[in-house]
């Protein structure tokens, strides 16, 4: 059990990195004035190739969590009414999840030059996956319900 842990902690500590990166692109591609195409395109590849990657990490950080839950019982089991930790914290992977897939459709919005929002709200979207982290990292440490 111990692998499947220290694996599944490695692929969410990796995915998140992306999730903390991507926006980070976002702010910059705002800030390009419109007649820098080839800044543009440059950035728009960084965050393509970013997505990619960092959609490969989230799909073993899904499996070994699931691997976790369903199969050594982790948050299930007799002792429920002691779990609901284990209920925060699925909900805060879908948001996660919700997050990630809100940053694939916002990255097509820059690829059509569609974005309307300034850098200043991308600087404060980028703080989303550093709350969804520290609140599942609270959530499974300190167990608090």
């Amino acid at each position: 059990m111990l692998w499947v842990k220290s694996l599944h902690i490695v692929f969410v500590a990796s995915w998140f990195a992306g999730l903390f990166y991507l926006p980070r692109i976002f702010v910059n591609l705002a800030m390009v004035p419109p007649e820098s195409v080839a800044e543009h395109e440059r950035l728009i590849l960084m965050a393509r190739k970013l997505l990619r990657f960092t959609t490969l990490l989230a799909v073993p950080a899904l499996f070994f969590g699931l691997w976790l839950w369903l199969g050594y019982g982790i948050g299930r089991g007799p002792a429920a009414a002691g779990n609901g930790w284990m209920h925060a914290k699925l909900v805060v992977v879908a948001l996660s999840l919700g997050y990630h897939h809100a940053c694939g459709r916002m990255l097509s919005t820059f690829v059509a030059r569609r974005n309307t929002r300034s850098h200043v709200w991308w600087r404060w979207f980028n703080e989303v996956p550093v709350l969804l982290l520290l609140t599942a990292v609270i959530l499974v440490v300190v167990k608090p319900f």
